[in-house]
């Protein structure tokens, strides 16, 4: 009797693709993701976009197993596209890869359900680490997120403004324009926007003229 001989290759070609989604309003953030990604024989980007609407279309496109996304966009930010995601696929994965690392954005962001948190100042072994954790129905966290949210876990300070948002709330008590305030603080606009969304949220406000009370019963300006 002849029996057939067994080749791994053959069964590895067989293998089914990871299929990753690339957002950031940064071009050459995105082909540095695809760079490394690509070095990994089971995984291929299927797209690299850069807004949340562009997201979204891919999503009802291709068969998406995991989306990497910043969290400052152009338009709006992860949470949003989060919320938005899980609207539409409640099964995709997502890690968030931002410079964002304050403790109430990270609480928040991970109450929508995403399954990954790393900085852009991490390595890429750190990265990789948080897509393989992920793809093993794991949740991961950078080890600085994760000091990070031990630290904060008996604190109030999620409800506190940072020294970063006192700054800003003192120069829009000036009349400063987000374009102002960004060239001021040596940040980009849609930081600034994301920390006015923040304040706002922090001190219950939803207009200029209450956040000025309160700017000025709590003695910030």
């Amino acid at each position: 009797m002849r029996f057939l001989k067994y080749f791994p290759s053959v069964n590895r070609s067989l293998a089914i693709m990871y299929n990753l989604l690339l957002v950031d309003d940064h071009t050459l953030v995105l082909d540095g993701l695809e760079s490394l990604i690509s070095k990994n024989e089971d995984m291929q980007v299927i797209a690299k976009v850069n807004t949340i609407a562009e997201c979204l279309n891919q999503l009802k496109k291709n068969e998406i197993h995991l989306i990497i996304t910043d969290y400052s966009l152009e338009e709006e930010d992860g949470l949003t596209l989060v919320r938005k995601v899980k609207l539409l696929d409640k099964e995709v994965k997502i890690i968030v890869l931002s410079m964002h690392d304050e403790a109430h954005l990270v609480k928040e962001i991970l109450k929508e359900g995403i399954n990954g948190y790393v900085l852009k100042k991490n390595s890429h072994k750190e990265l990789l680490n948080a897509i393989t954790a992920v793809r093993n129905d794991q949740i991961y966290l950078s080890n600085e997120i994760n000091q990070l949210l031990i630290n904060n876990l008996h604190s109030d300070e999620n409800k506190l403004l940072t020294p970063r948002e006192r700054e800003i709330v003192v120069l829009i008590s000036k009349e400063y324009t987000n374009r102002q305030i960004a060239e001021e603080l040596f940040i980009s606009e849609r930081t600034v926007e994301t920390h006015r969304k923040n304040i706002f949220r922090k001190t219950d406000t939803n207009n200029l003229v209450g956040l000025l009370k309160y700017a000025y019963a709590n003695n910030l300006i």
